[in-house]
């Protein structure tokens, strides 16, 4: 690959060296932090390759850490990993603080001793091109209540004691999640505002006679909280070990069908049923011309703010428990919501109310800390909102596929409007690949774009790669489909679209050498790849964006 130093006309970028420095190598020491000059990749667990339906926290996430190693790259950017509900979304989950039984890895629990080779040899685990979560549940759950099975007949006084130890950590949201998963699956997958009243309303001896009852489902799922827990550990320290950050991603609002808010009903707008008064949404945008109407209840801040924001405390906590830094997703919503009546067909029929500001995070942020967040300020933002960013200096996010419309000199995606504190994203999880977005384009639109990307046309993706490393922002990400030239096929989510998202699956051996050496290259090139020269320099850089 070619060294020529890259400047889209009249675009304000980060002036790159004309040579790598030979010495650029990784420092474990160095936590990853959005102050650095760094980049990497946005890669969801389930998009990682391998059997089994989705991919997990246990091999194949080694590898690609050991990839990004290899490309030069400080962060590792996931979607949520929560265990996911309707249409398998990451972003609709049945707790805010559990992970996924799903991503716990088969063949790890085989190296722990609670299944073997003929438990796996016999459920079979054939390659698929997409994820598949209704054949991962098939595959999987028979598996892991095999292991538990093994656990409870032969698991030594001290791994029962790690267990014991890591429920009564946890037992401020363990204790009513485990019992909530239990009840469901009791009602046969019924949410919870359809149970028994007594049960719905959480009447204490009603409670108690299920924990009695469900004892042994119940700590069936404290055990996958607990392996879950052990291999998300066992993960994480490899990153760091490798000088890799973790990014987490947390939605805003919650699912009215989960544990949270079967377990908090007053901290929701719910009626005396358990159901929504009112749900979460965004007007109409570049995504949905009627909005999106999400469906999610909307919190009773008033209550939140009566008890100090103690549940917003404990779930960014929680955060701080698995990543080094989190998107916090649509922080609008913290200063202002879109507020839609419960009986609304579409978002266009709600109004603006409020959010609690920087009340919630002066109560919050001390517990949370060192977590970082990343301000996903996208869409309908106002001064309000940046200033409320800007208080608590998170980076806020830039989007170059949104870069070329409208009128340049007030676009914020515009690379000539980035600034140092933020991060710059080629596309997101909601947008086509970078390929499928340009092939998508208008001839008239495709032109304008590839004026401003040069003679790249081939290769959009990496000339919009080569754009978003360039930039002044401090951290920069792209999708692996990006870095892959993969098209619409390998889109991870189309907003709005009830079915067909979530699916897309790395091909093994994709990301390869060649392509970590072409990455490793550009980071090099524009002074993102993490070395103490690196550092030094950027101390020296007069861009403050």
């Amino acid at each position: 690959m070619g060294r020529r130093t890259f400047h889209p006309i009249g675009l304000k970028t980060y002036t790159p060296s004309t040579k790598a420095p030979r010495d650029f190598e990784y420092n474990p020491c160095m936590q990853a932090s959005l102050s650095e000059r760094a980049c990497g990749l946005l890669l969801h667990v389930t998009s990682l390759p391998g059997g089994w339906g989705v991919g997990d926290l246990g091999a194949e996430a080694r590898v690609f850490a050991e990839f990004l190693t290899a490309a030069r790259q400080r962060w590792w950017q996931m979607l949520p990993v929560g265990p996911a509900r309707e249409g398998d979304s990451p972003y609709t989950s049945s707790s805010t603080f559990a992970g996924s039984p799903l991503l716990i890895s088969l063949e790890d629990l085989k190296e722990d001793g609670l299944l073997d080779s003929r438990d796996l040899k016999a459920a079979g685990a054939p390659r698929a091109a997409d994820a598949d979560y209704e054949r991962a549940r098939a595959l999987r759950l028979p598996l892991l209540e095999r292991a538990f099975a093994a656990f409870e007949r032969a698991a030594g006084a001290a791994e029962r004691r790690s267990l014991d130890a890591f429920g009564s950590t946890h037992a401020e949201w363990l204790d009513d999640y485990s019992l909530y998963a239990a009840l469901q699956e009791e009602a046969g997958g019924a949410p919870w505002h359809e149970w028994d009243p007594k049960l719905r309303r959480r009447d204490p001896e009603a409670l108690a006679r299920a924990a009695e009852r469900l004892s042994s489902r119940a700590r069936f799922q404290r055990f996958l909280q607990h392996r879950f827990q052990a291999q998300w550990d066992a993960l994480r320290a490899r990153c760091r070990g490798l000088g890799i950050g973790l990014i987490g991603d947390l939605p805003i609002y919650v699912s009215h069908d989960s544990a949270e808010v079967w377990a908090r009903p007053d901290l929701f707008e719910l009626d005396a049923h358990g159901l929504p008064t009112s749900v979460a949404g965004v007007p109409p945008d570049y995504f949905s011309k009627t909005g999106q109407l999400w469906g999610n209840p909307l919190y009773r801040w008033a209550a939140h703010a009566q008890e100090r924001f103690a549940w917003w405390t404990r779930r960014l906590k929680r955060q701080g428990e698995r990543f080094d830094a989190v998107r916090l997703d649509h922080f609008i919503g913290f200063r202002r919501f879109w507020e839609i009546p419960a009986s609304a067909k579409t978002a266009k029929e709600g109004r603006w109310r409020d959010g609690p500001g920087e009340r919630l995070f002066d109560a919050a942020l001390p517990a949370a800390r060192p977590i970082e967040i990343i301000a996903e300020d996208l869409g309908a933002s106002t001064p309000e909102v940046d200033a409320l960013r800007r208080r608590f200096e998170f980076p806020g996010m830039r989007v170059l596929q949104f870069a070329f419309d409208g009128d340049p000199a007030t676009n914020p995606h515009q690379p000539r409007h980035h600034e140092r504190r933020g991060v710059v994203y080629t596309g997101t999880h909601d947008n086509d690949t970078s390929r499928g977005w340009y092939e998508s384009l208008p001839d008239d639109a495709r032109a304008r774009v590839r004026e401003q990307l040069g003679d790249r046309e081939a290769e959009p993706s990496w000339a919009l790669l080569r754009l978003a490393w360039s930039s002044v922002s401090d951290t920069a990400v792209a999708p692996a489909q990006d870095v892959l030239c993969l098209g619409t096929r390998a889109r991870m989510n189309v907003p709005g679209a009830p079915a067909g998202n979530w699916r897309w699956r790395a091909e093994p051996g994709a990301l390869d050498e060649r392509v970590a050496r072409r990455l490793a290259e550009l980071t090099a090139e524009h002074r993102r790849a993490p070395s103490p020269r690196n550092a030094a320099a950027m101390d020296k850089n007069p861009s403050k964006g």
